[in-house]
């Protein structure tokens, strides 16, 4: 279960993000001021931080940028009644994640907390070595292991394994692999697509034969399922 810790000093905002975030299926803990904030933040152990920038005893900019400081990663959300666009773009510069501005909808907030959950994830992702299928690989480092031998993997070929990854156990066309890997700058064709997905099951898969991994959906595109 998600964890999710709320900084805000007026009650009903508090207590209604609560009951909706409880109702979502988020666990929920509560801060009323900027010092009692950082201090969850700093000991509790959050997948994600909705917190106000107008609050007692210290900013919401303030306890943003002094966790930042502190090298701590937890995503934050910037909940703000200001709506102007240089307090907007400071809360970013300062290290959040996104902004929401009041008053607003469950529904946008909802979208907007899944949304850098799920760039958290992605981040974690990056940042460690993960299993996909007989490989493990390390995206920051752009760099992949066999039974812990190096494999050499051209830049495309980690940036097609990565975009299946950040969409795993989804469907992805081979169109959108050729708009986001390759952009329309470039014109290659969906037989690329294949032969680079070819080469990718020869590394991951341990019968390329009969994939297991990267699977083919039929006048589609490709899947990987991670489990």
């Amino acid at each position: 279960m998600k964890r999710i810790l709320i900084v805000e000093d007026e009650p009903n905002m508090r207590l209604g993000l609560k009951d909706n975030l409880e109702f979502e299926g988020y666990q929920v803990e509560l801060a009323t001021d900027g010092k009692q904030g950082l201090s969850e933040i700093e000991n509790g152990d959050y997948h994600l931080v909705l917190l106000d920038v107008m609050l007692p005893e210290m900013s919401g900019f303030d306890v943003c940028k002094i966790a930042r400081e502190q090298g701590i990663k937890t995503p934050i959300i910037l909940l703000t009644a200001k709506g102007e666009e240089i307090d907007k773009v400071l809360g970013l510069e300062l290290g959040a994640d996104d902004y929401v501005t009041k008053p607003f909808g469950l529904r946008e907030l909802l979208a907007r907390i899944k949304a850098v959950l799920r760039r958290g994830n992605d981040l974690d992702a990056d940042t460690k070595e993960i299993s996909i299928g007989r490989m493990w690989v390390n995206f920051s480092a752009y760099s992949g292991k066999v039974d812990g031998e190096p494999v050499k993997m051209s830049h495309k070929e980690f940036e097609i394994l990565k975009y299946l990854w950040e969409n795993r156990n989804d469907t992805v066309s081979r169109y959108q692999l050729l708009e986001d890997i390759w952009g329309y700058s470039e014109q290659p064709t969906t037989r690329t697509v294949d032969n680079f997905i070819l080469k990718l099951r020869q590394k991951i898969e341990a019968n390329p034969e009969d994939p297991q991994v990267i699977l083919t959906v039929h006048g589609v595109g490709y899947k990987l399922l991670h489990h």
